[in-house]
């Protein structure tokens, strides 16, 4: 099928008007169509979790998802987490704790932490470390990013805000 559908993705609060073929993956458009290319695509499987997007305040792997299905939802990717120049304590913590090396994977790993941050502001650490484990990373042997994930939730309860 190749015959081209109108929809319109809400990515970050802004509209993207869009056609796209039925078949075109979310990860496929949100990069392509919507020039927002934070999202990465990783293993095209589900498995690594690289694509990881918040749709309608749930995590979800947008390879996974065709675009189609997204329309009419809120979507939340990685550039819609800083305020401006100003970084979202979940990635300032990254930067603090060294919990990237190469990055492909941050994005996917920023999206999934802010919506179990969100979901659950008490998150305990062990609950972070298993919601974590969905995710692969290839260079940082995790350490790092449950440290940085640990200290945001920390932070954002000291704070009593909310991502």
């Amino acid at each position: 099928m190749t015959d081209k559908i109108e929809i319109t993705l809400d990515i970050n609060g802004r509209g993207y008007p869009v056609r796209v073929e039925p078949r075109k993956t979310l990860v496929d458009v949100i990069r392509d169509e919507c020039g927002q290319t934070g999202t990465h695509v990783g293993c095209e499987h589900g498995i690594c979790g690289a694509c990881t997007v918040i749709v309608d305040g749930e995590a979800m792997r947008a390879c996974l998802m065709f675009a189609v299905q997204a329309h009419g939802k809120r979507i939340r990717t990685v550039e819609g987490l800083a305020d401006g120049d100003k970084l979202h304590p979940l990635q300032q913590a990254f930067i603090t704790h060294h919990g990237l090396q190469c990055g492909f994977c941050t994005p996917g790993f920023l999206m999934l932490a802010v919506n179990a941050l969100e979901t659950n502001p008490e998150i305990s650490d062990d609950e972070i470390l298993e919601v974590l484990s969905s995710n692969l990373c290839r260079c940082t042997g995790y350490q790092n990013i449950v440290k940085a994930v640990c200290s945001a939730a920390a932070e954002l309860r000291q704070a009593g805000t909310h991502c």
